[in-house]
């Protein structure tokens, strides 16, 4: 298990959710994405995203200033699945 820092302080809607998804892809089951945000969406944005993926996802840190969130990669993605399916 890994756990990856991606900063998209300064960002806004919709890039940090975007920039959330792309660095997901490459991550292994279990792997841990620790992601920093200032966009006030990102507390809508990210979870739904995470909804989408099948992963989970926690707010640890709530202020002013910055969100942060911990995603874990599942098994396996409802994105996967859904390919899967398609073929």
């Amino acid at each position: 298990m890994t756990r990856t820092m991606l900063d998209l302080t300064g960002l806004k809607c919709p890039l940090p959710a975007l920039k959330t998804r792309k660095a997901l892809k490459p991550l292994r089951p279990g792997d841990q994405l620790e992601v920093h945000c200032t966009d006030p969406l990102s507390v809508i944005d990210i979870p739904n995203l995470i909804r989408e993926t099948g992963d989970t996802v926690e707010i640890t840190e709530r202020n002013d200033a910055r969100i942060v969130f911990l995603i874990e990669k599942a098994n396996g993605s409802i994105d996967s699945a859904n390919a899967a399916l398609r073929s």
